[in-house]
């Protein structure tokens, strides 16, 4: 589990095919004090596990899943990347609960300037739109920020100066892929209130839903 609360910009070493994925090299750009073998390090938000830590490098395998749903495959020697080591029971939650799990790739679909602010929008996929809203928590290449706006298909988010500083956020124009990893907890609750099988139904009575929510005195 993760925040997405970068701790620094890494860059690729090298990477490999193994056994239908890859195998990445990667050198972080800070310390990784008191490392372990196997420890999970999030790369522009994909939860990877850290193997061959040898000072400030590791390596990880990356699965043929993980290839198609993010863009980790387009990267190459010397390109920067945003790492998170995993998160301690002890620390601060500064952004919110990331699995490390990304949902989709979204595009930039426009850049401004405004003051000493950055907005960005960008468009994603029409069917992982409806777990984002206003005011709400998404993950962009691993970093956690807060939507400013959605509409069909598309949102916006406002970022400071010092998160263009610390993650490659900076260096994102217009047509640049991101990995995006939704809210979890909008997911789960979906889940939860989608209709359940009609044997389960005629079990139970009536379905868990917004209608049963409401009778019930929760809506």
């Amino acid at each position: 589990m993760f925040t997405g609360i970068i701790e620094g910009i890494g860059r690729i070493a090298g990477k490999r095919t193994a056994g239908g994925g890859m195998v990445f090299d990667l050198e972080a750009g800070f310390e990784l004090t008191d490392p372990e073998e196997g420890e999970s390090i999030a790369v522009n938000g994909v939860c990877l596990t850290a193997y061959s830590i040898r000072g400030r490098r590791f390596s990880a395998d990356v699965s043929p899943e993980t290839l198609s749903r993010t863009k980790l495959g387009s990267l190459g020697p010397g390109d920067p990347v945003n790492l998170e080591r995993a998160l301690k029971l002890s620390d601060r939650l500064g952004g919110h609960l990331v699995s490390g799990h990304v949902d989709c790739m979204a595009s930039v679909a426009g850049r401004k300037e405004t003051g000493k602010y950055t907005i960005f929008s960008f468009s994603i996929p029409r069917e992982q739109e409806r777990y984002i809203i206003e005011k709400g928590s998404i993950t962009i290449d691993g970093v956690s920020l807060t939507v400013n706006s959605c509409a069909a298909g598309i949102f916006a988010v406002s970022i400071i100066p010092h998160t263009l500083l610390l993650t490659t956020l900076g260096d994102l124009k217009v047509g640049s892929k991101v990995n995006i990893e939704v809210d979890l907890i909008g997911k789960y609750v979906e889940k939860l209130l989608s209709p359940r099988t009609e044997s389960d139904a005629q079990d139970k009575g009536e379905d868990l839903n917004q209608a049963f929510l409401a009778r019930h005195g929760f809506l």
